[in-house]
């Protein structure tokens, strides 16, 4: 017989995923966590959403939270020019 240790998330006493290493278990747990105040965000909205809407909203851009802050800006230009300035100082 083979021993499983499993990590639950639990919310509002709802099991909502299991994992089997800690990690991702706290990585989902903080997913949930902006989500949830994501959701509390869109209810003060402009904008009338029911509450199933609301939620599926709250956690789709709490899953592409990385992509709301825009596309990302390449430093290497910026490295290579310090690089040479250096260069130049110790000449």
């Amino acid at each position: 017989m083979a021993v499983t240790i499993q990590y639950l998330v639990v919310r509002n006493g709802i099991e909502k995923m299991s994992f089997t290493n800690k990690k991702d278990a706290d990585a989902y747990d903080r997913l949930l966590d902006l989500a949830e105040h994501l959701d509390e965000l869109l209810a003060a909205a402009p904008v009338a959403l029911g509450e199933e809407e609301r939620e599926a909203l709250a956690l789709y851009l709490a899953q592409h939270q990385d992509q709301l802050s825009g596309p990302k800006k390449k430093s290497a230009p910026k490295a290579k020019a310090d690089k040479a300035a250096d260069i130049k100082a110790v000449a």
